[in-house]
């Protein structure tokens, strides 16, 4: 008997299930495939940037659509951090590009005129959809669910997360996702519950006696650098500033991928 999700081998030939799905920590599964804006080479077109590969039910429908539009407000600000979008559908280039077309002439909230410049993936027969575990048969055989797959610039799988087809995605978590991943990366901390930039981040608890000492002894002496809520709960000030500084000068002088615009 098999686990509900089998880990997904990573290469072309690989066998591809409905139910496989790669696992946080490993490689992105790889692919070629057309895209709206171009053949692509996944994920070595984005090495050195952080990748929001997302997939969706089908073009030209309801909850799409409004995502469609949320993904395209919110890809400078993707950008900004070093973070590429890449969309994905069991559809045909050219249903992707009528239903783009179609979207430039929709008004939903602040948004109209709005052109979808990050690429789209045609997958008509499906096959990278299953490479990537987004077909759950129960939830329907031929289209893919709301997956979100946050991949680092090594070409890691970094977070994943599933949305039924009648919900749409929540935009402000997508990004703190990414952004939380890349303050983790760069500062060597962790975030806790429900963190937002700027407020405190948590520190490794300690490892070692020694360690242990010295956390007791900033407990009996408050630390003011630190927030020692016990001895595995050691909160520290990360100003919002400092995050953006440095991720921004991580982002500065990068190559930029051809199917980025």
């Amino acid at each position: 008997m098999h686990d509900l999700f089998d880990i997904c081998p990573c290469g072309d030939d690989a066998e591809e299930t409905s139910s496989s799905i790669p696992l946080i920590g490993d490689p992105a599964p790889e692919f070629t495939a057309q895209t709206t804006n171009g053949v692509m080479h996944f994920p070595a077109d984005y090495a050195g940037r952080w990748v929001v590969l997302f997939s969706h039910p089908a073009d030209f429908t309801p909850v799409c659509t409004s995502e469609f539009m949320a993904f395209q407000a919110l890809q400078q600000e993707l950008a900004e951090i070093n973070t590429a979008l890449v969309g994905l559908s069991v559809g045909s280039i050219s249903s992707h590009l009528a239903w783009i077309e179609a979207i430039r002439h929709i008004k939903y909230r602040d948004w109209e005129n709005m052109e979808i410049t990050f690429p789209v993936i045609d997958d008509s027969g499906m096959k990278i959809a299953k490479k990537y575990g987004m077909i759950h048969p129960n939830a329907s055989d031929t289209h893919a669910v709301r997956a979100v797959f946050i991949i680092d610039p090594a070409g890691i799988i970094r977070a994943i997360l599933y949305y039924p087809a009648s919900t749409g995605r929540n935009f402000d978590e997508i990004k703190r996702m990414v952004v939380a991943l890349q303050t983790s990366d760069a500062f060597k901390v962790s975030t806790p519950a429900d963190w937002r930039p700027g407020e405190d981040v948590l520190v490794s608890a300690p490892a070692t006696s020694n360690d242990m000492r010295r956390t007791m002894q900033h407990m009996a002496s408050p630390d003011r650098t630190r927030d020692i809520k016990a001895w595995f709960l050691i909160f520290k000030a990360l100003p919002a500033d400092e995050i953006t500084e440095k991720l921004q000068k991580k982002q500065s002088g990068k190559k930029k991928p051809k199917n980025i615009v």
